[in-house]
């Protein structure tokens, strides 16, 4: 790699003090890892490598703030899926049942990686089930951004008789943990450690010196899921963790939909951070995506966007932004509608929807001073994409921000450089180089994406040989015991 590189007359997206978005004709220039020059016609010397940007839009990478990244080969599966189908189908099903080997999980986190990387995500926040060696491989092959969150498994210990292992934190668990939290970050410091957690039914004396365990180890961010809903329940898991005194900005809570007046207090109070995933949201029965609505207009710069699932939706950050905006704006337009009235003004706005996968993503982070928006100073995260494609050529020059939001797609993206370097290059994926131990496991030092989706490809094949012998009726029975849940209140229609 050049120890420089200038990006030369791109159309830049800079944030002012004010979040707002000012397009500006400009020449960046990186050095090593970070932004150091934003201004025109800078002079590149003998070790700088020029990118041409004219005709081009220079975005800050997006920011993915919930994500499964494991989850490649069972893309297909979840188009029609509720919550409850889902989770034999996916998390409990396939995925235990047919024991995915050690390559099998570097395979489906390496392609998930990779598909964020081709669609312009330069950092991911990636609620981690799966072999912890090998993804970790993976995510750090793959050039990404990444809060690593480390997830204690809660598993399917039998099927036949159906029996789940509650002892999520024995045996090696925590111990696993220690020994990340001692070695991180990782690549470079691209791949730094965090905490995934769901198991709220432990008791206080329990969930409390775990918080802190994992504090004091340097998390960057503790993860958890929190769906009110009638499937999984209407108590406020914000509640739980206010009572114990756990409430505040170290965690991200993926999705929060269908929220209390007093979860959005206790947020604002606390500084915890939202991820909203409008993908999954909307498909699995979750409610609507809290990132628009007007309880959040004062508290967005703690919440982000993310995609969740790649096995049920495109992996790109763009796509979620654009339908989490007109989901919001129908849900308003549809209150004037109601009322025989019309809005003046159309709402929210594209501006709000690319902040949420930008700046405000990095802040839900904890990164915001250092990735999330074209800065001197910060991390060299950007995407270059292409302003004269067929799907962006006039959008991109009237109206950059709205062409990446409304107009936008993968094949869109140019170039993504994720911490100085160039990790997609004339809308190509540069070679991945193969971290151990998975390079010695599979006996190779660099992989192009054809051999990556090959081998998906191969896998999801095994992976499905062995999924074709669950009984998912009676999964889907077996785990709506396990969790408790109310199947009266599961109903065809209404």
């Amino acid at each position: 790699m050049p120890s420089s590189l200038l990006l030369k007359g791109g159309i830049a997206l800079i944030h002012d003090e004010y979040d707002h978005v000012r397009p500006t004709i400009t020449d960046i220039l990186i050095s090593g890892n970070r932004i150091v020059k934003i201004e025109p016609a800078i002079e590149a010397d003998a070790t700088t490598e020029v990118v041409d940007c004219a005709n081009k839009i220079v975005s800050p990478g997006f920011i993915d703030t919930h994500h499964h990244v494991w989850q490649t080969q069972l893309k297909g599966r979840h188009a029609d899926d509720t919550l409850l189908e889902y989770v034999p189908k996916g998390n409990y099903g396939p995925r235990q049942h047919v024991n995915y080997t050690a390559e099998d999980v570097f395979w489906g986190e390496l392609g998930g990686c990779l598909e964020a990387v081709a669609a312009g995500t330069t950092t991911l926040m990636d609620h981690a089930h799966m072999n912890i060696t090998m993804a970790l491989a993976a995510t750090i092959s793959s050039g990404i951004r990444s809060i690593f969150g480390y997830s204690p498994p809660l598993t399917v210990e039998s099927w036949k008789p159906f029996k789940m292992n509650m002892d999520i934190l024995g045996g090696h668990v925590m111990n696993t943990f220690d020994e990340l939290a001692k070695n991180a970050p990782f690549g470079n410091g691209r791949v730094q450690l965090g905490f995934a957690f769901d198991a709220w039914f432990l008791p206080k004396e329990c969930v409390v010196p775990l918080f802190e365990r994992v504090k004091a180890a340097g998390v960057k961010r503790i993860t958890s899921h929190y769906v009110r809903s009638a499937q999984l329940g209407l108590h406020s898991l914000p509640e739980i963790a206010h009572s114990y005194g756990l409430m505040d900005s170290s965690i991200l809570w993926s999705h929060a939909t269908n929220w209390t007046d007093s979860d959005v207090e206790l947020f604002k109070k606390s500084g915890s951070t939202i991820s909203s995933t409008a993908s999954s949201e909307l498909q699995m029965g979750h409610g609507l995506p809290i990132a628009y609505q007007d309880r959040a207009v004062e508290m967005q710069t703690q919440i982000g966007i993310g995609i969740d699932c790649h096995s049920s939706a495109q992996g790109s950050i763009p796509a979620e932004m654009r339908l989490g905006l007109q989901a919001a704006r129908a849900v308003r337009n549809e209150r004037f509608i109601e009322k025989d009235l019309a809005p003046v003004k159309v709402k929210p706005t594209v501006e709000e929807a690319f902040n949420f996968g930008t700046i405000n993503g990095a802040r839900a982070l904890g990164m915001g001073k250092e990735i999330g928006s074209i800065q001197v100073g910060k991390l060299a995260d950007l995407v270059i994409l292409d302003a004269m494609s067929p799907a962006m050529v006039c959008g991109a020059q009237h109206e950059p921000v709205a062409a990446v939001v409304l107009h936008s797609s993968p094949a869109d993206v140019d170039y993504v450089i994720i911490d100085g370097e160039v990790r997609k290059k004339g809308g190509k994926l540069v070679p991945a180089k193969v971290e151990e131990p998975a390079k010695s496991l599979l006996g190779k030092e660099m992989l192009e994406w054809k051999d990556v989706a090959e081998e998906l490809v191969r896998s999801r094949e095994q992976i499905q040989k062995g999924a074709e012998a669950i009984d998912y009726k009676q999964a889907l029975e077996d785990v709506s015991k396990a969790f408790q849940l109310d199947l009266s209140r599961l109903v065809d229609d209404i």
